[in-house]
Parts: C-alpha cells; sequence; structure tokens
C-alpha cells in the first residue's frame, strides 16, 4: 500500500496511526466510494492483496466487513464484485437520503462556527478547481469530504452512520454518470447550503442540501433508465 494511501485513510480518521488491518479497511473503502472499483467488475481476493500491497488476512477482514455494509458481494470463487445498482435500488436510496441528509444539514447548521464555515467553504472551492480542471477524482473526493464534514457536524452519529452506508451505495455509480456527462456538467447547491448555514437558517440548509442530493440522484436514476 503506498504511502499516499496511508496519509488519506490516517488523516479521516484524525489519527497518525491506524493498525494494518484498519488502513487496509479504509483504502478499499474509499476505492469502492469513489468508484475506482466499477460497479459489476469482478476482482478476486488474490487481486485485492496485490492492489492494496497487504497480506490475506486484512484483506478478508476488510472483504467481510465491506460486505456487511452492502459495498461488496461475494461471487463464488474467491471473487467479489460492486454490486450494480437497480432502479429500485435508487429509489430506495433516494427514500433513504430525503430521511436523513436534510436533518443532518439542519443540525449542522445549529452547530455551525465560523471555523467550521471557512473549512467547508476551502472544500467547495477545491470541489470548484476540481470541476474547473475535468478533474473526476477530485470532485468526487472533495464532494464527499464536503458533506462527510457536514455530517460530522451534526453530532448525529446514528444519522451519519445511515448516511455514509448510503455514500457506499450510490458513489460507484456516481462515478460512472461523473465520467459519461463531465464534471462541467455536475451542478450543485453548495452555495446556497453554504449562504443558509451561515445565516444560520436550519430550513434553508435542509432545503439547499435535499435539492443538491436530488440532482446527483436524478442523474445517476437517468443513468440506469
Amino acid at each position: 500500500m503506498d504511502g499516499d494511501a496511508q496519509k488519506l485513510t490516517a488523516a479521516e480518521g484524525g489519527e497518525k496511526r491506524l493498525p494494518a488491518h484498519e488502513i487496509v479497511y479504509r483504502t478499499l473503502r474509499e476505492q469502492i466510494l469513489f468508484g475506482e472499483i466499477a460497479p459489476g467488475e469482478p476482482v478476486t481476493i488474490q487481486g485485492l492483496t496485490a492492489r492494496l500491497d497487504a497480506g490475506m488476512t486484512p484483506v478478508r477482514e476488510a472483504i467481510r466487513r465491506l460486505t456487511a455494509e452492502g459495498a461488496l458481494k461475494f461471487q463464488g470463487n474467491r471473487r467479489v464484485i460492486v454490486p450494480n445498482l437497480t432502479a429500485d435500488n435508487i429509489e430506495e436510496i433516494i427514500i433513504a437520503r430525503q430521511c436523513v441528509e436534510g436533518e443532518l444539514a439542519a443540525r449542522a447548521t445549529t452547530r455551525m462556527t465560523k471555523e467550521a464555515l471557512a473549512d467547508l467553504t476551502r472544500l467547495d472551492n477545491q470541489l470548484d478547481e476540481g470541476i474547473a480542471q475535468g478533474d473526476l477524482q477530485a470532485y468526487l473526493e472533495y464532494n464527499y469530504r464536503f458533506h462527510r464534514m457536514i455530517y460530522d457536524l451534526a453530532e448525529a452519529p446514528i444519522l451519519a452512520d445511515l448516511a455514509e452506508g448510503l455514500w457506499l451505495r450510490f458513489g460507484p455509480s456516481l462515478r460512472v454518470v461523473c465520467g459519461r456527462v463531465g464534471t462541467q456538467n455536475l451542478p450543485d447547491k453548495h452555495k446556497d447550503l453554504l449562504a443558509a448555514m451561515s445565516a444560520g437558517d436550519s430550513a434553508a440548509a435542509a432545503a439547499a442540501c435535499l435539492e443538491d442530493m436530488m440532482q446527483g440522484m436524478e442523474q445517476v436514476r437517468e443513468m440506469l433508465a
């Protein structure tokens, strides 16, 4: 596993050192989340050990955890895949996100600080730069980290866990959509969301977050249709 991967996964957890099995899990999780392993693409356990430069035991443990989270599916013959989403899957994900995303944004607004707002704005600026440069990976990562920071600010761990699990389900398909339409055709409502948070308007923040979510999910739904 390369140093950048270790740095990324450790930074996400806010820790300088993580056990090897946790680094493997987080690295594989991010590769799935950002669509580096395409939906429906079969990979072998042996292939993943080479890909992650890790031992068989931590890779098996990572696969076990990610299978339990619905991010991977066993195919037999020591193969796993990132499941392809169906139209029905998307409908369920949309319903679930409608229940949690707005609430998380509203709660985060009531807990917003100047420092946190500055950090969110910085992430959004980095996202905009990725869009301008046509950098798909940057768009996907900064878009996720923008929303992830909102989840953290909300201080609602149960809702945040639900939201995180949903990202693992639709993230790989979002990359496929972005690859087809290009970053220039990926509008977001982050500016409206940031303005609402800056004003302390929880209801407006929830509405902007839901509208932002629906834009992305509609693109995924159109692709599947």
